[in-house]
């Protein structure tokens, strides 16, 4: 495995199932490790599932420069810089943070692709009913996703 793409975000579910992502990532020595964070456009009126790619797209636009944008990139930034140096203190030391903003499961997929990743690597809460054993990004990526995924249940 040449390229891992680890998706992290601020949850508790991320933080119980990395280390397991770290521990396989320190086995596999890989070439390069890329840390994602998706972030995810939130607010009471916003039903962020329901925009399509033109309605993401011009709200990413709007957002640039604001003070919520450079919140959301200032706490992202705070996220990967814990897990990289999670990532460096079990000896992974070719590791590369990427933020981006949209559907966290496009976003990662889209990511995977674009950056040639062997594998895909995430957390999962499953913590709604629905959704026993697998959250619902964890679940669209594992169907969707055209190279292996590794999924690392919360304890």
């Amino acid at each position: 495995m040449k390229k891992v793409l680890i998706a992290v975000d601020d949850t508790k579910g991320t933080k119980g199932s990395f280390s397991m992502s770290s521990k396989v990532c320190s086995c596999l020595s890989p070439e390069e490790v890329i840390l994602l964070y998706v972030e995810k456009f939130e607010g009471r009126s916003l039903m962020d599932e329901m925009l399509g790619e033109a309605e993401m797209s011009t709200l990413k636009e709007v957002l640039e420069g604001t003070e919520y944008k450079e919140a959301m990139d200032k706490k992202a930034n705070k996220v990967l810089d814990y897990y990289k140096q999670a990532l460096e203190s079990d000896g992974v030391t070719t590791v590369r943070s990427e933020i981006r903003g949209g559907h966290p499961a496009e976003e990662i997929l889209k990511a995977a692709e674009e950056s040639g990743a062997d594998i895909i690597m995430l957390g999962s809460n499953g913590n709604r009913v629905s959704h026993t054993f697998m959250g619902s990004v964890s679940m669209e990526v594992v169907n969707r996703s055209e190279i292996p995924v590794f999924v690392a249940k919360a304890k």
